[in-house]
């Protein structure tokens, strides 16, 4: 069906000219409150209103598109994802889930036909905290959990958030109005490129999300004693930078040989950083991941006191600093399995696998039940311009997501 909101070279096409919207020349950077997100939004406006939806924009910049059920005023399925990127950025992460939710509106447009509830459309303004380094502001705010207090975080060039929604035309104040009702919420899913290579290490186009990851990440400081790396021996040495080294293998090695569980140092910083002196002060960070709690927990516990060994063989001190703390969060099983039978009907095999990265989903989960499908992308890269996805694989996860908001039933716990 060429002619399909559905197709896959249609929904290429619309994401080649939202990519097309950026910053810079040549790459695509879209932040959160800029020139660039006002032309997004737009944008997506207006294909929204072209497939059958009221729109509006709430408080906080999320672009919202509303197509009603059989009656006016029903309670609605939510679908969404993100409009805002990071700094050149691949152009289906986000982007692919809104373009995809507005084509199975489109379709059921196109069709005349309603279902017995109503569907919102969401592009979220910010999921990725680039600008202002506070990640999930739209979803949170919709979810009902943002902080007012991120309306003081500043941007890299002093802009204050409260200031930058004023100039893109929101009044800060009225932050609280961007959250939905519980009772008039049925449910959220969203369909997302997998940002991994499971999917096409399986050969499949798609896969059901099982749980999105919770996320322990720490700073660790090692201090040992600088020296001059001419006359200090060996044996003699409380070098800071060797007892990381070892401590960085350590963490290899005690995040390994657990299934869904990962373990990363992604940034390491030795002072004093001369060529000629015994690091006397390292700094790394460490980023542990696992789709159970208990299990995440239990490994950062091991990895603290293997660390912490190693440190007291080697006669260095050790301090830990706790950034960032996120429990799982599940999807629901009676969502998951809706998914897969929408797959299954269309003769497609959708194993069930976990999210290591973060998504909207997560705070959508605090105010309703949620559900992800996963779409194939090549050799699992994203975050990065050579993310990329084949026509046939956006068909594949849009006409999933169709059957799947066509035999939707929310949860008996949430039924109107």
């Amino acid at each position: 069906m060429p002619d399909s909101p559905l197709s896959g070279p249609a929904l290429l096409a619309r994401i080649d000219a939202l990519a097309a919207i950026s910053a810079e020349p040549g790459r695509l950077s879209r932040l959160y409150l800029t020139p660039e997100h006002r032309r997004a939004n737009d944008l997506v406006a207006a294909w929204m209103r072209e497939a059958g939806m009221a729109v509006r924009e709430d408080s906080l910049g999320n672009v919202i598109g509303r197509y009603e059920g059989d009656r006016p005023g029903l309670p609605a399925l939510l679908i969404g994802s993100h409009l805002d990127t990071v700094r050149d950025a691949g152009k289906y992460d986000g982007m692919l889930g809104v373009l995809s939710g507005i084509a199975v509106v489109a379709e059921l447009h196109a069709q005349g036909r309603r279902r017995p509830f109503a569907i919102e459309v969401i592009g979220f303004g910010d999921e990725e905290g680039t600008r202002f380094q506070s990640t999930l502001i739209g979803s949170r705010a919709i979810a009902g959990a943002f902080d007012p207090a991120v309306l003081d975080k500043r941007d890299a060039d002093g802009v204050r958030l409260g200031d930058a929604l004023a100039a893109f035309g929101k009044d800060p104040g009225a932050w609280a109005t961007a959250a939905h009702d519980p009772a008039e919420v049925l449910a959220y899913a969203e369909l997302h490129i997998e940002q991994g290579p499971v999917l096409e290490s399986l050969d499949r186009a798609v896969g059901v999300v099982s749980a999105i990851a919770g996320a322990t990440r720490l700073a660790v400081t090692v201090e040992g004693f600088a020296g001059h790396a001419g006359t200090v021996p060996m044996t003699l040495r409380r070098d800071a930078l060797a007892a990381a080294a070892e401590m960085v293998l350590a963490v290899e090695t005690l995040c390994s040989g657990r299934e869904r569980l990962v373990g990363t140092v992604g940034r390491i910083e030795a002072a004093p950083g001369a060529t000629n002196v015994i690091p006397g002060r390292v700094r790394f960070t460490i980023d542990l991941r696992a789709d159970r709690d208990a299990l995440r927990l239990e490994r950062v516990a091991a990895v603290r006191a293997g660390l912490e060994a190693i440190a007291a063989r080697r006669n260095v001190g050790i301090a830990f600093e706790t950034l960032h703390e996120s429990p799982a969060v599940a999807c629901h099983p009676a969502l998951m399995a809706q998914f897969a039978a929408a797959a299954t009907a269309l003769g497609l095999d959708a194993p069930e696998l976990p999210s290591g990265a973060g998504h909207d989903a997560m705070a959508m989960a605090g105010l309703t039940d949620i559900a992800m499908l996963f779409v194939r992308c090549d050799r699992g890269i994203s975050h990065n311009p050579a993310e990329s996805i084949t026509a046939a694989d956006a068909e594949a996860g849009a006409r999933v997501l169709a059957r799947f908001v066509d035999h939707f039933q929310p949860a008996s716990d949430r039924a109107p």
